[in-house]
């Protein structure tokens, strides 16, 4: 038994021994085949790395990307200004202010009452915006960029400097006509679009010159904003009614003022009038500004190339505002007529005194004052439909407005 259990033993090294060998045999064979394999797995990431970035797009490619870049820098924007620069022109005017003498001029007191001293005159520049408006070379700005004007001149975007002359003015309306003699080519006229048609929360687009003689330079300034409110009123000043004016967060700054203000069509919709700076300290934007729509602006304009001046309307009609205590017996906000002229358009419509107009074309009457700033879009010949109250009932009539009589 001892003598086949010492047979065995040396049997079992020697199979422990090839097995042992044969594992470590059959290892080393599989880590080579494997260890092939992964490097050629990692070459091929390795070249497809290398590929990656040496290869170059087809020169198409890059031109079509520059393309797409350069149409997403010319917007409508850009184009809207590129069409209506050219006709954005500077005014620069001299004007004529009357200063009262120091109360302390000894002299002229010694000769005058203090009441009575002979008054000074002093020049002061002011400048201003505008933009043609025919091929005439006719120029539309604002009213106070010209008042007082004893002498002005209009700045063409190619540095072109020609005297200008009033054509004429409306003040109630702040809107004036300028034309200026300049040589062929340099009158490229605005087009205009429609004010009525105006959006809240649209692009604007303000041009004008805050620059023109800090830099001496005529090329417009663009800023761009917003129309932030339509219809927007105000209370008479200096004998100026700013009524239904277009509202815009597009920064307007001194020397902007008769400029244009355009939609992203390159259609001009107002005229850049005046802002809200909040204090007297502050005489610069903050966002808020304001521009005469441009439709009773062309009808201004057509007004004075015709006639030289604004032909005021006559209704023959003398009105006095109602109490509150009044209005509310009524329900009824309005005026009451107290005076109808014989033979005067207001006669011939069939008004009467006592006659309450509540209504006008569809806009609520609360007072006088808004009958003055309504009749800005009202010209002779105009057909205008009055709501009134007469006796209790409401009745609508229409009533042709003429000239006023000189």
């Amino acid at each position: 038994m001892a003598d086949k259990t010492r047979a065995v033993i040396p049997v079992m090294l020697i199979c422990v021994a090839a097995a042992a060998v044969g594992f470590f045999i059959g290892g080393e064979v599989i880590h080579s085949f494997y260890a092939a394999e992964f490097r050629k797995v990692a070459d091929s990431f390795t070249n497809d790395a290398k590929k990656k970035k040496t290869t170059r797009y087809p020169a198409s490619v890059d031109r079509i990307t520059a393309e797409s870049i350069m149409d997403s820098r010319e917007n409508a924007i850009v184009r809207a200004t590129r069409n209506v620069a050219p006709s954005v022109v500077g005014i620069v005017v001299t004007q004529i202010q009357v200063v009262r003498r120091p109360a302390a001029d000894n002299f002229f007191d010694f000769f005058f009452a203090p009441d009575l001293r002979p008054p000074m005159y002093r020049k002061i520049e002011n400048i201003g915006s505008g933009f043609v408006i025919n091929e005439e070379g006719m120029i539309l700005t604002n009213y106070h960029v010209v008042r007082n004007a004893s002498q002005l001149f209009v700045n063409f975007q190619d540095g072109f400097r020609a005297e200008g002359r009033i054509v004429g003015v409306d003040e109630k309306s702040d809107l004036a006509v300028v034309s200026a003699a300049a040589p062929g080519g340099r009158y490229k006229p605005v087009r205009f679009g429609n004010s009525d048609d105006c959006l809240i929360g649209e692009w604007s687009i303000a041009l004008g010159n805050p620059f023109l003689t800090f830099i001496n330079d005529a090329r417009p300034t663009v800023t761009v904003g917003v129309i932030s409110a339509l219809n927007r009123n105000f209370a008479p000043s200096k004998g100026i009614y700013y009524q239904g004016m277009i509202q815009t967060d597009a920064p307007i700054n001194p020397g902007n003022s008769g400029g244009p203000l355009v939609n992203t069509l390159g259609e001009v919709i107002g005229i850049n009038s005046f802002i809200f700076t909040g204090s007297g300290a502050n005489t610069g934007s903050v966002g808020i500004g304001f521009a005469i729509p441009i439709n009773r602006a062309r009808r201004v304009a057509e007004e004075l190339l015709t006639y030289g001046y604004r032909r005021q309307v006559w209704t023959g009609i003398v009105v006095r505002d109602i109490a509150m205590s009044a209005t509310s017996a009524l329900n009824h906000s309005g005026v009451t007529i107290v005076n109808t002229m014989q033979q005067s358009p207001g006669d011939a419509a069939g008004l009467k005194p006592g006659d309450i107009i509540s209504k006008i074309n569809d806009k609520t009457i609360h007072s006088s004052a808004d009958l003055d700033g309504l009749f800005l879009d009202f010209f002779a010949g105009d057909t205008i439909t009055m709501q009134i109250l007469r006796d209790g009932k409401l009745s609508s009539v229409s009533l042709v407005l003429e000239i006023m009589p000189r």
